[in-house]
């Protein structure tokens, strides 16, 4: 599958204070993940605290999910909790998760691609139609990627 041609993400070099409320929630929710598991500690009750925040705790699993697909592949860069810009995996995160969430599967699935082998890939994809749902059932929804 080719991965020309995704749209540019507006949020690669965001602070996350800048974000949407939905974008903000899965970066935090994703960072609460990652320090979690820095600290030996089981990642998915951090990141459900912050979620239930919004009423989106059914969106842990899903995250929890795509996340150790991410990190399976190679090492994943998230960022601490109050890192100031988004990095490493963060920007093409929330396109995949917006594209997923939209019904552009095809090129949210590009976008995995970008960094995972295809059996991954289609994990995480799964996972992230799960992460889109959970949070739309929730009444988040992501930016639109496909806006100028």
């Amino acid at each position: 599958m080719a991965t020309r041609g995704l749209p540019t993400w507006p949020f690669t070099e965001a602070e996350p204070e800048e974000l949407p409320p939905a974008e903000r929630l899965l970066i935090d929710a994703a960072r609460a993940w990652a320090h979690a598991c820095r600290q030996g500690e089981p990642p998915q009750p951090a990141m459900r605290r912050l979620l239930a925040t919004e009423g989106a705790e059914t969106a842990a699993p899903a995250l929890d999910d795509l996340l150790r697909a991410l990190a399976e592949a190679a090492p994943l860069t998230l960022g601490c909790p109050l890192c100031p810009r988004l990095v490493g995996e963060e920007p093409p995160l929330l396109l995949a998760a917006a594209l997923a969430q939209r019904g552009a599967r095809r090129e949210a699935l590009a976008c995995l691609l970008k960094r995972l082998p295809n059996p991954l890939a289609y994990r995480a994809m799964a996972a992230t139609i799960g992460l889109g749902c959970a949070f739309r059932a929730a009444g988040l929804r992501f930016a639109d990627p496909w806006a100028g």
